[in-house]
């Protein structure tokens, strides 16, 4: 089945914010399942690294994700340099969802694409503050509110 979509496992070794039971329940049904997958030690590492692995996953074709919030792998991959196909990722959250659940859908072919929807990136720079107007008084330092410094 040249369709399916690749699966990929985040073991979140570092973080650890999933649920070990969880993982290890989700892990130990994708190896019986004798599906193929892709097993990381932690998505949020391989960021920090703008790991070319992930670069290569994410222009891969479709793609099902068990990791954590979907936000949060969109994110992961977009400050790798790596942005995810909106209509072709599904993000299973392992902190929410059962094992049961997440080990179902990753065994099932069909795709559910479900990254959040937007279009600002991490590097956008942050809304800039309006100027104030010409004729508004200076802002006065902290220090000089405070009195004379003592000496």
């Amino acid at each position: 089945m040249a369709d399916a979509p690749r699966i990929l496992y985040c073991n979140c070794t570092y973080a650890q914010v999933v649920p070990k039971e969880v993982k290890e329940a989700v892990l130990r049904s994708l190896c019986e399942s004798n599906t193929a997958f892709d097993a990381v030690a932690d998505l949020c590492e391989m960021s920090a690294r703008r790991d070319p692995h992930l670069q290569r996953l994410a222009t891969g074709g479709p793609l099902k994700i068990a990791a954590c919030y979907p936000r949060a792998v969109k994110w992961l991959f977009a400050a790798a340099k790596a942005p995810l196909a909106q209509d072709t990722t599904e993000v299973l959250n392992m902190r929410t969802q059962t094992a049961a659940d997440v080990s179902a859908a990753l065994a099932t072919g069909a795709l559910q694409p479900n990254l959040p929807t937007g279009n600002e990136t991490p590097e956008s720079p942050p809304a800039a503050e309006p100027a104030p107007p010409a004729n508004a008084p200076a802002s006065v330092g902290l220090s000089s509110v405070a009195g004379p410094s003592p000496t």
